[in-house]
């Protein structure tokens, strides 16, 4: 069951965010949108291929939890955050927000959103992390069961946000 529900959620959330289809090697994803860096998240956790409908993601079986990296860039696009964060909760019912902030990243203003939402009927806790930067718009999301693992793996999340750079 905990397998089966990773998948779906990499699936739907991935529908959320766009395309990808680039390569992650050495701490840098590019394509031929984006190029950005950050690290690995570390023993435990195992990279996911989604043909294609983001860029990264990774999942951890113990943790039952997901992290998933996006970029998309579209010059013209100028939504405020929270439309853009809106897009990411499609499918997800019974959001109860536990906390939001905007906080700077990589020189940018970044959305940063952590809340406990149902898919499915299954309720997990999830942050969604959303940064405008250049005609690119990154979506970062993690997604874990609402109980020890998830503060286990927002650990890992916000060390990964840490990271992040769209620079050399």
């Amino acid at each position: 069951m905990t397998t089966r529900f990773l998948a779906l959620t990499v699936c739907l959330l991935s529908c959320a965010l766009a395309c990808g289809g680039g390569g992650y090697e050495a701490g840098v994803y590019e394509d031929s949108e984006a190029r950005y860096r950050m690290d690995d998240p570390g023993a435990g956790w195992s990279q996911v291929d989604v043909a294609g409908e983001n860029d990264m993601a990774f999942s951890n079986g113990d943790l039952a939890a997901v992290i998933q990296v996006n970029a998309t860039c579209e010059p013209r696009t100028d939504a405020p955050l929270s439309a853009l964060r809106n897009h990411l909760l499609i499918g997800w019912t019974e959001r109860e927000v536990e906390s939001e902030e905007v906080v700077p990243m990589d020189d940018r203003e970044a959305l940063i959103t952590h809340l406990v939402a149902k898919l499915d009927g299954v309720p997990r806790e999830l942050v969604l992390t959303v940064l405008k930067k250049d005609g690119c718009i990154y979506d970062f999301a993690l997604i874990a069961p609402p109980d020890d693992r998830f503060t286990q793996a927002r650990a890992v999340y916000d060390r990964l946000l840490g990271t992040f750079s769209t620079g050399d």
